[in-house]
């Protein structure tokens, strides 16, 4: 009965929160002339311009950004969850942060299986065992502390402002609480938070308060991380894990460190491509992608043409493999041929092996039947500029929409559910995108493969394009199509957010459109090519900036494919 309700609760997702909306997106991009803020939510937009106006750093606003999105935008804004940060200066340094959150200490490969080997109940997805330790805190506050220049304390203080006061809720959170109240006794300390009382759920426009929540953040503000992996929110945490029947212990939380790694680069028709290394996937991959794309024409070949999407497919097939058979965690994974994946001769090599008129076939040899795991696009992405030219890319998550749904009990903050983005059954992919290839199986303390995909496009030493989007394994595919509307095809950031997109994945082997936004004739001349075609509503809420640096202008738009997304500058 629970899997069914949940379903239901997805289904509704898609058609009333994935419909595209009109009221802050379009084709005619937000200008500023000194700072801009993109993201999915316009209270935490212009929180974190406020923060710029008073002189902040981008690291700055996006601490800010990043914690009013957990109190207004619950289903993927987050303290409970992970993420991963790009930052490029204007000094032309470039850097990353991993908070990505991490497989507690009794973890194990085969936690989620039966006796036959089966996931069993779907227990990787739903439940408290599906939660992993989380790193947003330790990854705000260690990117703080290197390009801060406001006080931490004074960065925290507008989201429990906001916590304290409430503010007027969405139709999507409507639809989680119309949800929720169906299913409130199997999510009893949720309930509290997000009914207006035990027989009604609230609607759109109520004013939704978290004073669990406040205080958490109150918390935070003080100590810094301590004030969540330690002291009072630590033993809320762990306490509420052994009631519930979860793992994650007071150990887990005090181990957790987030991590500043070297960013993965490549070039791109004479851009600078500048993004995660694993566990993130989406530097790799994007970077291999774009690689195999430079050996083609595709602004001749024409925007979205059929000819074009083949071509972008092909690369998605090979990149895609790539992924699941050698990413992970570089803790866990010291073999990765990083340099190989991201090389211009690899690119060279694969490129060879399309035919320009016929698709390809994913290898489907030694590949057995099993139920496709959903991966969740409810993660969320914030773009960022400061007066002084440095940029900042986000993306962080819950991973499914409001993660595992388990509020902490005293602490008013949801958990996440990405212990589900390890690969659960270990060897065993098949046809229908289940993955099981060792280096993203389970390990105690190994951070889970990501497709989330911060990234800064840079030309002559300097920040151009910071964009990213939520998305599940579609992000990476959703920020390759923006920068090549952007380089190859001369859109502005608005028009190359707002075009229609495509996504392949390797496995299954099936293109998904979005649905409203390609002719007949584009795809059908597609399919003769030999593709199949999956319709979909949409894909991915991009959130990006772009700088002029010959006029000075920054141009910022927030994807309409999302509520309350707004980009804001000054």
């Amino acid at each position: 009965m629970l899997f069914k309700s949940r379903i239901i609760f997805f289904f509704f997702l898609i058609f009333s929160n994935w419909l595209p909306a009109s009221a802050q997106g379009g084709r005619i991009p937000a200008r500023a002339e000194n700072g801009m803020v993109s993201s999915s939510h316009y209270l935490a937009s212009e929180a974190g311009r406020d923060i710029l106006e008073r002189g902040g750093s981008a690291v700055d606003a996006s601490v800010t950004t990043a914690f009013v999105l957990a109190v207004t935008l619950p289903a993927a804004g987050n303290v409970g969850g992970g993420g991963f940060l790009v930052y490029h200066g204007a000094n032309g340094k470039s850097t990353t942060f991993n908070f990505r959150e991490k497989a507690p200490l009794a973890a194990t490969k085969t936690m989620y299986l039966d006796e036959d080997g089966k996931i069993r109940d779907n227990s990787n997805h739903e439940g408290i065992l599906a939660v992993g330790v989380p790193g947003t805190v330790a990854g705000l506050y260690k990117a703080h502390q290197k390009y801060g220049k406001l006080k931490w304390a004074d960065l925290v203080q507008p989201a429990i402002e906001i916590a304290e006061k409430g503010f007027a809720i969405s139709p999507e959170i409507e639809g989680f609480s119309t949800w929720l109240l169906a299913n409130k006794e199997d999510y009893e300390s949720t309930a509290r938070i997000f009914l207006k009382d035990e027989k009604t759920a609230l609607k759109a426009g109520d004013i939704l308060v978290q004073k669990d929540l406040a205080e958490t953040l109150k918390r935070i503000r003080d100590k810094g991380p301590d004030g969540f992996y330690k002291g009072k929110t630590a033993r809320l945490l762990a306490d509420f894990m052994k009631s519930e029947g979860g793992i994650i212990t007071r150990e887990d939380l005090r181990n957790y460190e987030a991590q500043e790694l070297e960013p993965l680069k490549g070039l791109y028709r004479g851009y600078e491509i500048i993004g995660m290394p694993p566990p993130s996937s989406g530097g790799t991959v994007l970077i291999e992608m774009l690689n195999i794309l430079e050996g083609f024409d595709l602004s001749e070949k024409g925007h979205n043409s059929a000819e074009s999407i083949h071509l972008l497919t092909e690369a998605m097939r090979r990149a895609y493999a790539d992924r699941a058979l050698f990413l992970g965690d570089p803790d866990f994974n010291e073999d990765m041929p990083l340099e190989k994946l991201t090389s211009k001769e690899y690119a060279a090599d694969l490129r060879n092996t399309i035919q320009l008129h016929n698709a390809s076939v994913s290898d489907s040899a030694n590949f057995s039947e099993a139920h496709l795991i959903y991966e969740s696009p409810q993660t969320t992405h914030f773009s960022i500029v400061d007066a002084e030219g440095n940029a900042v890319s986000l993306t962080y998550t819950l991973e499914h929409s409001y993660g595992s749904k388990i509020v902490v009990k005293g602490a008013g903050f949801l958990l996440n559910n990405e212990m589900g983005d390890f690969n659960p059954i270990p060897g065993h992919t098949d046809t229908r995108g289940l993955i099981g290839t060792e280096p993203n199986q389970i390990e105690p303390e190994k951070r889970m493969l990501s497709s989330m995909s911060p990234t800064i496009v840079a030309k002559d030493g300097k920040p151009v394009l910071i964009i990213g989007s939520p998305g599940g394994r579609t992000i990476i595919n959703t920020v390759l199509q923006v920068i090549v509307n952007v380089i190859d095809y001369e859109l502005n950031i608005a028009e190359a957010i707002e075009s229609p997109r495509i996504h392949h994945q390797w496995l299954p082997d099936v293109t998904r459109f979005e649905d409203w936004g390609f002719s007949p004739d584009t795809k059908r001349i597609y399919e003769e090519m030999g593709h199949k075609i999956e319709l979909r509503s949409v894909q991915g809420q991009a959130m990006g900036i772009y700088i002029d640096h010959e006029t000075g202008m920054i141009y910022g738009a927030a994807d309409s494919r999302s509520y309350d997304g707004k980009a804001v500058g000054y």
